[in-house]
């Protein structure tokens, strides 16, 4: 056996034995990063909360519990069998190339979280999504479940891009996979009440979303709500010119959410499922 055919054998195995495990991956995952920014939140927030989590939390995490069990029963293979299927079939732009396998991984990634930059610019954009999107931007107080408080509808249709993107690009499935354990990773530390030192996150900020660099974009002050719309990479805001370096009020004195709901009842679960549906909290 050759030593291509030999990496390619082992690769294939990984990726097989990656797939079998990626729910357990995913959770383990999900697990210990909301345990720890939870952890760091309740020793050192970044911002005292009015709201406390005792209202919030059985809301948004309801909410991420429901978008589970909805994507499992719709997608059970997720994105990682698209990736394994386009693989299979030679399918994408990755998969007509030869490249050495770190790169593959690396520009499919990069690529990946590019499109959910696009992805979330298009939902602030359209009318439509945006009403859709706007459960996640409703959230009173700013915190690591705010950032996994997304509607049904946003999460399969993202699901949806995510599909289109990984067959257009051929990804592999272990990059997958990687991407989507980072992706929600990061969506849990950009939302995360927790503060950096100055300078590092004025350093970090230059390639990675930091805490307060999203928080600006949870602003119910428009022009910085449509901005700072990374989750991971921080380039994108910069090359695309969506960046904005820090709220006007400040981090202390800015108020979170959207201006159309600001009621507390507005956080329980039945109330953000109906909100697409609805023009304010008086409906």
């Amino acid at each position: 056996m050759t030593d291509e055919v030999a990496e390619r054998t082992w690769q294939g195995e990984a990726v097989s034995f990656a797939a079998t495990l990626e729910p357990w991956i995913r959770l383990g995952a999900f697990a210990g990063v909301l345990t720890v920014l939870a952890a760091a939140e309740a020793l050192a927030p970044r911002r005292r909360q009015i709201v406390g989590r005792w209202r919030r939390w059985p809301g948004n995490l309801g909410l991420v519990g429901l978008d589970t069990l909805i994507l499992r029963f719709l997608f059970p293979a997720a994105a990682v069998g698209m990736a394994l299927l386009a693989e299979k079939r030679g399918w994408g732009l990755l998969n007509a190339v030869e490249l050495p396998g770190w790169l593959e991984i690396g520009t499919a990634v990069v690529v990946l979280d590019l499109v959910i930059y696009a992805q979330h610019v298009l939902f602030h954009a359209v009318p439509t999504l945006w009403r859709v999107h706007r459960v996640h931007h409703s959230d009173l107080e700013f915190d690591v479940t705010t950032g996994l408080r997304f509607h049904p509808v946003e999460i399969v249709a993202s699901m949806l891009i995510k599909f289109a993107a990984v067959l257009a690009l051929g990804a592999p499935a272990i990059a997958v996979l990687i991407f989507e354990v980072v992706l929600n990773a990061s969506a849990m530390w950009s939302h995360a009440n927790v503060g950096l030192p100055e300078r590092l996150d004025r350093v970090l900020r230059r390639v990675l979303v930091t805490p307060d660099m999203h928080r600006t974009h949870h602003s119910v002050v428009a022009r910085e709500t449509h901005s700072n719309f990374g989750f991971n990479l921080a380039w994108w805001d910069r090359l695309f010119g969506t960046y904005r370096a820090q709220p006007e009020a400040g981090h202390e004195g800015m108020t979170i959410g959207v201006p159309e709901f600001r009621c507390p009842r507005e956080l329980r679960l039945d109330r953000m499922l109906q909100q697409p549906l609805r023009r304010g909290d008086l409906d």
